[in-house]
């Protein structure tokens, strides 16, 4: 859980932090007083939903241009309208490890492959509205021969409700998916957008 930033803020004065939920993760309500740019202040009320930080992951093979997905199921896609499963790169929440110990983790887990040299190159919240999770995102190269090398074949954790699919595309067919809108996810389309700026792949 991310705790409130501490000692005096020149822009925030903390007045009263109500708890709404502590179930799967942590709903708050806080209300305080906001130094606007023109020096006065105002008094507002927002709600934080805090579910830790985590760690993304693009793995993908420069010799084939081709790259490693998930395809799993989202309640919250769900409810809004998206009853498919969504392609993602995998991802994990931290919890008490570094980024790049829960990628390496993940990756394992959910595609069956263990991660050499995996390389950060940016964070970034991807909720900031009201989340209040920051990703840190990695590439990383994989082989042919890699996949099966990681802790099990991959899928996920069942236990923890995980029922994951494996999916290797094409560079230019994943591109190609974000146009169309079969990918819908942002920090998929944030490293696959990376990937083509940074020519890591061929298209």
């Amino acid at each position: 859980m991310t705790p409130l930033p501490t000692g005096e803020d020149e822009r925030i004065r903390i007045r009263e932090v109500t708890l709404l939920s502590d179930d799967w993760y942590v709903l708050k309500k806080t209300s305080f007083d906001y130094r606007r740019r023109d020096g006065s202040w105002q008094t507002l009320s927002r709600e934080t939903y805090d579910r830790g930080n985590g760690a993304a992951l693009l793995l993908y093979d420069p010799t084939r241009s081709t790259l490693l997905l998930t395809r799993q199921f989202r309640f919250p896609a769900y409810v809004n309208g998206h009853a498919e499963p969504l392609l993602e790169v995998c991802a994990g929440l931290l919890d008490d490890r570094s980024p790049e110990e829960t990628i390496r983790a993940e990756a394992a887990e959910e595609l069956g492959v263990a991660v050499r040299a995996p390389r950060r190159v940016f964070d970034a919240f991807m909720s900031p509205g009201s989340v209040t999770e920051r990703l840190a995102f990695f590439v990383a190269e994989y082989r042919a021969a890699d996949r099966g090398t990681g802790a099990g074949a991959g899928g996920g954790i069942a236990e923890e409700g995980e029922d994951i699919e494996v999916v290797e595309l094409t560079f230019a067919d994943a591109l190609a998916m974000v146009a169309s809108g079969a990918i819908l996810d942002g920090k998929t389309i944030m490293l696959l957008q990376y990937a083509a700026l940074h020519g890591l792949l061929q298209r």
